[in-house]
């Protein structure tokens, strides 16, 4: 895929919202989505197929562990796909992919781990545009008749109400991206939806990087500009505190607030 380096915050704002204008309306508007990474050579690849490689069969296992010891919070979600979004939020090992209409939120991922302000971090842009190229027709009218990119919960279920519906639904492997409602402060602060595959033996990368698709690019951010960048992010409040509301979130924000990040990372 295209990669494109940014050399500091103006920059990456420069680059983002780049052509958003929409004469038609008179007003800014983008069809990407993004995802942060805090190693520029991190993949399009799930918790589940990181953690469970070896043995992809272990997702149902998975889920059924996440409902019985997480029953109390999650006994009133009657939605396979809502309850994947809830698990994925809290490290559940799912098949789902995290994106974020937000760039910055998503430069705030690419640069949240000071550990890790010693290597490259990135942004995936992806233009939705694209994904309805390559649905299965039910879904893909679904989304025309919507005049939409994305599906909501209800328009999924509408056709597909689990994992092995959507398997079933095609032969051909295919991703899709959908938005859960807003079950948690963490869901709604960080702008999220999710992309989904068909088949939990194929990857996104491997999907949606190929050599016909034009509207997926990868911006570098160097490790000299991470630290810039995340300081500026913190002062138009895209911090821990924002996207995990609760003590965790301040704890993390104080911690990395407070660490000699300026001497150690001065490049």
């Amino acid at each position: 895929m295209k990669e494109v380096r940014i050399n500091n915050f103006q920059e990456l704002q420069d680059l983002v919202f780049k052509d958003c204008y929409d004469e038609s309306i008179n007003r800014y508007r983008n069809s990407f989505v993004y995802r942060g990474v805090d190693d520029a050579s991190s993949k399009l690849i799930s918790s589940l197929n990181r953690v469970c490689a070896h043995n992809l069969k272990l997702e149902k296992a998975i889920m059924n562990s996440f409902q019985k010891y997480g029953y109390a919070d999650v006994k009133d979600i009657h939605s396979t796909w809502q309850l994947l979004a809830m698990g994925q939020h809290y490290g559940l090992p799912t098949r789902l992919l995290d994106w974020t209409y937000s760039p910055l939120v998503a430069a705030h991922f690419a640069t949240e781990n000071y550990h890790l302000f010693d290597r490259d971090g990135a942004i995936y842009c992806y233009d939705l545009r694209e994904t309805n190229k390559q649905l299965p027709s039910p879904l893909k009218e679904e989304l025309d008749n919507s005049n939409s990119h994305i599906f909501t919960i209800s328009m999924l279920e509408k056709h597909i109400k689990d994992y092995l519906e959507m398997y079933r639904l095609s032969e051909k492997p295919y991703y899709l991206f959908f938005e859960p409602a807003s079950g948690s402060d963490r869901i709604a602060n960080q702008y999220a939806l999710f992309a989904v595959c068909s088949d939990r033996t194929y990857t996104l990368e491997e999907l949606i990087d190929t050599p016909e698709t034009e509207s997926l690019y990868k911006i570098i951010i160097p490790k000299e500009a991470k630290l810039e960048i995340r300081d500026k992010l913190d002062y138009i409040n895209i911090s821990e505190r924002l996207i995990y509301p609760g003590l965790d979130g301040i704890c993390k924000w104080i911690t990395r607030r407070y660490a000699n990040l300026g001497e150690t990372y001065k490049y």
